[in-house]
């Protein structure tokens, strides 16, 4: 047998303690580098979104029939408000939209159940209650989830004097955790006692979880001479995805708007604007949109093709239109606001299917955040996209800059024109795929390591 030498011997030894010990030695100081710059990136993200609106939180107008409270009950946080309160008027109607994601919470089960129900006799008669909570989701909590969502809606009930099946819940928060129901019940006097139809921006502050500000939204409408008031507020930073997107929203109109009509509005208006979004594609367990008409107003809202209901969907549409821009510009440690715009596709579905795929796409949204021009990777996201297209047929501008066209560079584009438009705030992208008149709109943000920070630390 051939004799080994000494460096094959040497290889095939196990390695020894103080060779251990200084792997062991290196990897620490690995971790500690790694925690040091995820400590700079918190240190340094805003203390609010560079994207957020300018003017703060709206002045929202009181909408008759609406009342709000919110309190600090304790459910994760101390000394911030983590509950909220919201009774709606006899006589009302209600709709809502919510994730279709198969691990979907508790609290979406059981305000499907109702709205089912409610939709099947329109029975608003003795109005309606929402209690919303921050700090934990009561998603994947087992029969422990419905028990917690049962003992919450009754102590409304019984504070209110609204019936059990016309209180909706909604929490957002951890996954996983039981939500400790009695913090929210001990305060429940405390919610009663509080209500007040000039409260909208505590509650809104009150669902908040890592948004950066409280988002809120207005619109007001003439219809048959009566001014119709819509208000809204939202809540919405992370895990945001189509599908219904991640995030909290509550609208409130006093326009006269019949349970199943207020329904086919709410659905049809949330295709182009909540489920045009997307942070990180990822779709929570407890998205949830709950829309709620008082009549106060005494303005009749007809069908969508009559000219009070075009109105109506108009201005709400504007509403839901921008608390979801909102949603996104609080991305989790978004500097970057992205329009995502598609035309020339075979279909709208498959312009959709392109510019999610784009919106989507990490390498996009990174070189976003680096403000690197690199429209190589839009190529990319749009062949990956598995919708239909021609590379040589395909047109690429940033903002009204062509930088792409008949399956090559433009001869007129200069590197350094993309790179100065993408420094703006706000950009669009856009992709003409020119093999048929299909188009769609998506919403995005970049990624930058403010969102690793934030989620890599979220649960301590």
């Amino acid at each position: 047998m051939a004799k080994k030498s000494k460096d094959t011997v040497a290889s095939d030894a196990a390695p020894t303690i103080k060779e251990l010990q200084k792997k062991l030695s290196r990897l620490r100081g690995k971790l500690k580098a790694a925690r040091s710059e995820m400590d700079t990136a918190r240190a340094s993200a805003p203390a609010v979104s560079p994207l957020a609106p300018k003017g703060g939180f709206p002045n929202l107008p009181v909408i008759d029939g609406v009342d709000f409270a919110a309190a600090e009950a304790g459910v994760k946080y101390s000394g911030r408000l983590d509950v909220m309160l919201a009774r709606i008027a006899p006589e009302s109607s209600i709709a809502g939209v919510f994730t279709r994601s198969s691990t979907r919470s508790a609290p979406v089960l059981d305000c499907q159940e109702k709205l089912a129900r409610i939709g099947e006799s329109g029975a608003g008669g003795k109005g309606f209650a929402i209690l919303v909570n921050s700090g934990n989701a009561n998603a994947f909590t087992g029969a422990v989830g419905f028990e917690t969502v049962r003992k919450t809606t009754d102590a409304v009930s019984a504070e209110l004097g609204i019936p059990e099946n016309h209180v909706f819940t909604a929490s957002t928060g951890v996954i996983g955790e039981p939500l400790p129901a009695e913090r929210i019940t001990d305060v429940m006097g405390q919610l009663h006692g509080a209500l007040d139809a000039g409260k909208a921006a505590d509650a809104a502050r009150a669902i908040m979880t890592t948004d950066t500000y409280a988002k809120g939204a207005t619109a007001e409408v003439e219809i048959d001479g009566k001014p119709v008031r819509i208000a809204g507020f939202a809540k919405g930073s992370g895990m945001i995805a189509p599908d219904m997107a991640t995030m909290l929203v509550f609208i409130f109109t006093d326009a006269a708007v019949g349970q199943v009509a207020l329904q086919k509005y709410v659905s049809r208006l949330n295709r182009a604007t909540f489920n045009s979004i997307t942070v990180d594609s990822d779709t929570s367990t407890s998205d949830t949109v709950i829309v709620a008409a008082t009549g106060r107003s005494g303005a009749e809202i007809g069908g969508p093709a009559s000219k009070s209901g075009k109105a109506f969907a108009k201005a709400l549409g504007d509403v839901m239109q921008n608390l979801a821009h909102q949603v996104v510009r609080d991305g989790e440690g978004a500097t970057k606001f992205v329009e995502v715009a598609i035309s020339g596709a075979t279909s709208a579905a498959s312009a959709r299917k392109v510019a999610l795929s784009i919106a989507n796409s990490p390498l996009v949204k990174t070189a976003i955040a680096g403000e690197d021009p690199n429209w190589g990777r839009v190529v990319m996201a749009v062949g990956k996209s598995g919708a239909p297209a021609e590379r040589d047929k395909l047109t690429i501008s940033f903002g009204d800059i062509l930088v792409a066209e008949n399956g090559w560079v433009s001869p007129d584009y200069r590197e350094v024109d993309g790179a100065t438009y993408m420094k703006q705030d706000n950009l669009v992208i856009s992709v003409d795929m020119g093999i048929g008149k299909g188009k769609a709109s998506v919403w995005t943000c970049d990624f930058t390591k403010q969102y690793i920070a934030i989620n890599a630390d979220y649960r301590s």
